[in-house]
């Protein structure tokens, strides 16, 4: 107590509880400055200039389409403020319903579609087979085609006098040389069937490198125990995928939600609008009409339906974890 009092130095194997707060605590503004010493100058190069390029190139368009969504401008001479108005108009637009109503398919149909058929197929290529890479390159070629050229590619399959036609009448299905892009009933599932060609061999290589990451022990283990190829699928693989399945849902929801060229070069949302969706009903108004203000609300409603979708897949996923 004494030596305390006169502040005089603990021993040497006191701990540092006993030596107060003031002696083992560095300030916390004093350790920032210490770790920010630390990092380099060239990875603040590289961190800030990216992000200066995001903010100029990303965010400041979206914030100014998010401001032009309240106002009516044709491209020229100061935009006039309309308040709210243009989304009232979205509510009584019939074409925009329609729009509207032909998301939820592509979302469904594309997304559900695309993501079964890949897993499918990864599923069944995962194993090394011989010649198993030819298989994998081939399902994967459509890829490496932009949407606009597989739209032309599959435009010129669905014609009366084309392939797929012929294909049906081979195999005893006389269609009559149906015009399926020109069907109001058909046209969008054609479309449809042309993406899901095109998304599924990108699901399938995803997959494929999720399953490269599961643990083999974990199956083998439950295939001696006696459980099925269903069981350890649905048991052992499936919950050592959530990562990649994370990924995929919000890749598959972003391109369901911005899908553009395809359907523009197939049918530009025709006939009678059967095939108008969100991206390409904003692109027409937008553009072809020249109504931006009511093209960006439009855009606004597609950004807030691609964040809906995500985060709340987001946040189940968290809670299931």
């Amino acid at each position: 107590m004494a030596a305390t009092r006169m502040g005089h130095r603990p021993p040497d194997g006191a701990s540092g509880s006993d030596r107060g707060p003031e002696q083992h605590s560095v300030p916390r503004s004093r350790r920032r400055r210490s770790v920010t010493r630390r990092v380099p100058p060239v990875v603040w190069v590289l961190l800030l200039v990216p992000l200066a390029i995001e903010l100029a190139w990303v965010f400041w368009p979206a914030l100014n389409s998010f401001q032009l969504s309240f106002t009516k401008w044709h491209g020229v001479g100061v935009a006039e403020p309309v308040g709210v108005k243009n989304y009232q108009t979205l509510f009584s637009d019939p074409i925009f319903h329609i729009a509207l109503v032909n998301n939820v398919y592509w979302v469904i149909g594309f997304g559900g579609l695309s993501v079964i058929i890949g897993f499918a197929l990864a599923l069944a290529l995962n194993k090394p087979r011989p010649g198993v890479g030819i298989y994998r390159s081939a399902i994967y070629l459509p890829m490496v085609f932009s949407l606009a050229v597989t739209g032309l590619f599959w435009r010129v399959m669905y014609q009366p006098d084309g392939p797929i036609n012929a294909m049906l009448a081979a195999i005893g299905i006389d269609t009559g040389q149906h015009q399926w892009l020109a069907d109001p009933d058909t046209a969008l599932a054609a479309i449809l069937v042309a993406a899901i060609w095109r998304q599924a061999g990108y699901i399938m290589v995803l997959y494929l490198a999720g399953l490269k990451g599961c643990d083999p022990s974990l199956e083998e283990a439950a295939a001696v125990d006696g459980a099925s190829w269903w069981q350890r699928l649905r048991y052992i693989v499936i919950p050592q995928l959530r990562n990649v399945n994370t990924v995929i849902f919000a890749v598959t929801v972003i391109d369901s939600l911005r899908t553009f060229d395809i359907v523009w070069a197939m049918t530009r949302g025709g006939p009678y609008n059967s095939t108008q969706l969100l991206s390409t009903y904003m692109y027409q108004v937008g553009f072809t009409q020249v109504n931006l203000g009511y093209g960006s609300a439009i855009a606004v409603v597609i950004f807030a339906l691609a964040i809906t979708f995500i985060i709340t897949y987001l946040v189940r996923a968290t809670r299931e974890d």
